[in-house]
């Protein structure tokens, strides 16, 4: 019988998708190298987008010093908001790179006592029993005190914030640089709770406030000091650059430790679980500009970006090569269709969390006690983190690697330590 029309077009499909599935499962893996070459290129590039990006940033925030008005302000937070969906995607590469870990809490570190830097609220507070400094309030105090010794904080740097203040004390919580410190000193205080609305700062904090020579004097140091930082590590992807030259020695472990552990421990568990399980809009990431649905999103394309070896920068280009994708498909194309169906499928969930922000429910007010359909919405996102944290555990397996270590999270693994 000879089939025509739409049959044998079925029947054509079925035989093509017969014949060049076994194919498939014997495709050549690409070398190991290639890979890694590949995942050195997408770093660089992610992190010369957070570059780009963040020198806007500071333009913006020029401008807002300058002329400070509701329109250079709110400049200034678009800015800030643009600058954090490629530094977002970099994520990906922590963990599983020394380099990047040692430098990372320069510019993501949280949460962060913000009374160390600006005024705060009196709901806030005026003493911590684990924080000296938890109101030293940097901007009002040009000398202050950590562990015994005076600091003169008559001019504030960059140097200043990275040498003296940073983590002063050994207080983890005592951030006094990078996105979080800039999103506060742009937003303020978020003292809604987990009602609607973020961080209501007014730009006359850096005009005819008390003390608004030196908030501008910290912004600008604070920027000034991200693209620095920044900087720095696109030098270290760049060829020649530490973290590239690292990186065959740490191997294609590398990539699957730091895919892991951002999606488990990191995202899935501290900063969602943890807030879901207590219902705290503190425990959010972006607690000051209600814009942790963004920064989890691009985690979570970050992620699938180093898995498939492919990442759109800024600009729209392409930066693309060898794969982890194609070597787990070499040894299991099953498998790795069911990891990309993962990935796919945990960049939906994260959208639903994303989308119901843009339409007017922030994050904050998704993890509320008795929002059910919210809290519904972020548990979906955790699921499928945690989903595709198990397809990369086999993929682990499947490349017989042994020296992959994923961060694991309380509030995943031991839920009941954190209400103790």
């Amino acid at each position: 019988m000879v089939l025509t029309g739409t049959k044998a077009l079925k029947r054509f499909a079925l035989v093509l998708t017969l014949s060049v599935a076994p194919v498939a499962a014997f495709a050549q893996a690409p070398a190991d190298a290639d890979v890694l070459t590949n995942y050195a290129n997408i770093a660089e590039a992610g992190y010369g987008d957070a570059l780009s990006t963040a020198k806007a940033l500071e333009a913006a925030v020029d401008a807002l010093i300058a002329t400070p008005s509701e329109a250079t302000l709110t400049a200034a937070r678009d800015a800030w908001k643009a600058a954090r969906i490629p530094y977002q995607q970099t994520e990906a590469f922590r963990f599983g790179n020394p380099i990047v870990d040692d430098w990372e809490g320069k510019v993501n570190a949280w949460p962060l006592d913000e009374g160390l830097i600006d005024y705060v609220d009196a709901s806030y507070g005026t003493e911590s029993d684990s924080n000296a400094l938890y109101v030293a309030n940097i901007i009002a105090n040009p000398k202050i005190t950590v562990d015994g010794k005076e600091i003169d904080a008559t001019e504030i740097t960059p140097a200043l914030l990275q040498d003296s203040l940073q983590e002063a004390a050994g207080v983890e919580s005592n951030v006094a640089t990078g996105y979080h410190a800039i999103e506060f000193l742009l937003w303020g205080q978020d003292l809604h709770g987990t009602g609607p609305g973020a961080g209501e700062r007014p730009y006359t904090d850096y005009s005819t406030a008390e003390h608004a020579d030196r908030r501008a004097a910290y912004l600008k140091a604070a920027t000034t000091l991200l693209v620095t930082d920044l900087e720095e590590m696109v030098g270290d992807w760049a060829e020649g650059g530490a973290a590239r030259e690292a990186s065959p020695g740490l191997g294609i472990a590398s990539i699957l430790t730091g895919m892991g552990s951002l999606s488990y421990g990191e995202v899935a568990g501290e900063r969602m679980k943890l807030g879901l399980l207590l219902h705290d809009p503190e425990e959010e990431h972006d607690c000051f500009s209600d814009n942790t649905h963004v920064s989890h999103l691009n985690d979570g394309i970050g992620v699938r970006n180093v898995y498939l070896g492919k990442y759109t920068r800024v600009d729209g280009s392409v930066v693309e090569g060898a794969s982890l994708s194609q070597l787990v498909a070499a040894k299991d194309p099953a498998l790795d269709t069911e990891i990309k169906a993962l990935l796919d499928d945990t960049v939906v969930k994260l959208t639903a969390i994303a989308t119901r922000a843009e339409n007017g429910e922030a994050y904050d007010q998704q993890i509320a006690e008795g929002n059910v359909e919210g809290n519904a919405t972020v548990q979906a996102g955790i699921d499928a983190l945690i989903a595709q944290t198990r397809g990369i555990e086999r993929a682990v397996a499947l490349l017989q690697l042994d020296n992959v270590t994923i961060e694991d999270s309380d509030s995943l693994s031991n839920p009941d330590s954190v209400f103790e």
